[in-house]
């Protein structure tokens, strides 16, 4: 008789759930808990990015018309759409630097332009910056290298590096200190 509970124990593990029964739990999950059910196993990642339970959550936070007003365009998907009102309604509209975890962006309307790069990151692994290229392609930037690219490159760091940083650092205590005086 153990030996039958050892095989259903075995049976019974996050990928062999049943399709319906996945679903019907996603549907309740908030965008936080629905993000983290992606990191399951290649099942749950697969059906937690259905477009459809994004659409859902992004009704349930902002309505109907503004569903209808922010409909993603292809390629752009419900999480995309979600994620992007999400971070206007954190940071904002305009142009801003943000941080993420510990990886610094420079965001505009909510969308990622650039990414300028992690405090985690360890300052062997990239190569002496040039300034000059650098400045140019986050002020000039036009949004045609992917974020992997970005990333894949590195950044620079020095001290052009660690003032994006603390600009971000600033931006985001404010961002705290207005919406503590508006709760």
């Amino acid at each position: 008789s153990d030996l039958g509970v050892l095989d259903l124990f075995s049976f019974l593990t996050m990928e062999n759930l049943p399709i319906e029964i996945c679903h019907n739990i996603f549907c309740l999950l908030d965008h936080q808990h629905l993000a983290a059910a992606q990191q399951v196993c290649r099942n749950w990642n697969i059906l937690a990015t259905q477009d459809e339970l994004w659409r859902n959550l992004f009704i349930k936070r902002w309505g109907t018309d503004q569903a209808n007003f922010f409909s993603p365009l292809h390629p752009k998907t419900w999480k995309m759409m979600y994620e992007t009102q999400d971070r206007c309604d954190r940071v904002g509209l305009g142009l801003t630097i943000t941080c993420e975890g510990s990886d610094y962006y420079i965001v505009y309307q909510g969308e990622i332009q650039r990414w300028l790069g992690s405090k985690k990151t360890r300052k062997e692994n990239y190569s002496k910056p040039d300034l000059e290229t650098d400045d140019r392609s986050i002020i000039e930037s036009n949004g045609t290298e992917t974020l992997a690219a970005e990333k894949e490159k590195g950044p620079c760091i020095g001290l052009f590096d660690k003032i994006l940083f603390f600009v971000g650092d600033i931006e985001r205590a404010s961002r705290q200190v207005k919406r503590t005086r508006i709760l």
